[in-house]
C-alpha cells in the first residue's frame, strides 16, 4: 500500500483500514504504529486515522500498555473466533445475534451521536464498492459503535468473526458471488428500518426492527437447511 496524493483521501482511508482489518484474526495484538507505518508504507497521521475508524467500530481497543489489541486481551483473548468456531454451529451464532443486536439497536437510538446515526443511515444501503458481505458488516459494526457500549461491541464483533469464517459458512448460497440484486435490496429495505427507528431516537422501534431482520435471517436458514419445527429465538 502507497500513501501517495494521486489517490484521493477516502479511497486511501479504506484501503489502509482493510489492511489493518485483515491483520486483526490472526493476531492478539496490532503491532506498534511505527511498525504499522513501515509495513504499510502509510504516515502516521493516516494510520491514526485507520485505526480511529476501527476503534469506533469496536474492533479494536487501547490496552493499559498503550499497544492496540485486537477484539481484547486476557480470557477475551482466549475465545479467539478460530477457537470458537470449532465448537459452536450456525444456529448458536444467529440465537447469540438475537439477544445481543436488538438491544444494541436499541442503545444506538437512545446514545448515539449525530454523526454516528449519520454513518448508520449511510451505511443502511450498501456502498457499490463493497462486497454484500462487507455492506453488511458495516451496517452492524455501526450500530454496535453507536451504541457507545464497549464490551457489547467486542462480543457483537466476536459472534460476526465466527459467523463469517470459511468453516461456519451458513449455505453456499451465503457466499458473495451468489448474493442476488433482490437479496441485497431485500436486506438494504431492512438495514434502512433500523436505520430510520435509531435516527428517530425509537428505541423499541429500533430493537424491534432488528429483531424482524435478525428473525427472517433465521427462517431463512432453517428453510435452507431444510429444518422444521424450530422454535425462534
Amino acid at each position: 500500500m502507497t500513501d501517495t496524493a494521486t489517490e484521493a483521501p477516502d479511497a486511501r482511508l479504506d484501503q489502509l483500514v482493510a489492511a489493518l482489518r485483515a491483520q486483526i484474526p490472526d493476531s492478539g495484538e496490532l503491532p506498534p504504529e511505527r511498525v504499522l507505518c513501515d509495513q504499510l508504507q502509510v504516515t502516521r497521521h493516516l494510520l491514526r486515522k485507520a485505526l480511529r475508524v476501527l476503534r469506533e467500530a469496536g474492533e479494536i481497543r487501547e490496552t493499559r500498555s498503550g499497544r492496540r489489541a485486537a477484539g481484547g486481551t486476557g480470557a477475551v483473548s482466549a475465545l479467539s473466533p478460530k477457537r470458537m468456531v470449532q465448537s459452536t454451529n450456525p444456529f448458536e451464532v444467529m440465537e447469540m445475534r438475537l439477544m445481543i443486536e436488538p438491544s444494541l439497536a436499541r442503545l444506538a437510538a437512545l446514545r448515539a451521536s449525530p454523526d454516528e446515526i449519520a454513518k448508520i443511515v449511510e451505511a443502511a444501503s450498501s456502498a457499490p464498492h463493497m462486497t454484500p458481505s462487507e455492506a453488511d458488516q458495516a451496517f452492524h459494526r455501526a450500530i454496535a459503535a453507536g451504541a457507545r457500549n464497549s464490551l457489547a461491541s467486542e462480543l457483537n464483533f466476536l459472534l460476526h468473526c465466527v459467523q463469517t469464517d470459511s468453516r461456519l459458512r451458513f449455505t453456499d448460497s451465503d457466499a458473495d458471488a451468489r448474493t442476488t440484486e433482490a437479496r441485497v435490496r431485500d436486506r438494504d429495505a431492512a438495514h434502512r428500518a433500523i436505520a430510520e427507528a435509531i435516527a428517530a431516537r425509537d428505541p423499541a422501534g429500533a430493537a424491534e426492527a432488528m429483531r424482524a431482520h435478525l428473525s427472517a435471517m433465521q427462517a431463512k436458514l432453517m428453510g435452507r437447511l431444510g429444518l422444521t419445527g424450530f422454535e425462534p429465538g
